[in-house]
C-alpha cells in the first residue's frame, strides 16, 4: 500500500457495510464528508470524481 498524503479522500464502510467518503486537509483534520452511503464501492468512488470535478462551480450566497 503506498504512503497515505494529505489533502485526500479516504472510503469506508458504515456499520450497514455500505461505502462513504471522508475528506481530509492537509493538516490531516476532517473537513467533509459524503452525505449518504453507497451500496456499491464504484458508486463511492463516482461521488468523489463528481466533487473533485466541481471545483470551478460557482458559489452562491443570500443575506
Amino acid at each position: 500500500m503506498a504512503e497515505v498524503t494529505y489533502p485526500c479522500y479516504w472510503q469506508r464502510k458504515d456499520n450497514r457495510g455500505q461505502w462513504y467518503w471522508i475528506y481530509y486537509a492537509r493538516n490531516r483534520e476532517e473537513i467533509a464528508r459524503s452525505s449518504e452511503s453507497y451500496i456499491n464501492r464504484s458508486d463511492c468512488t463516482h461521488s468523489i470524481t463528481l466533487m473533485k470535478n466541481s471545483s470551478a462551480d460557482p458559489v452562491f450566497y443570500s443575506e
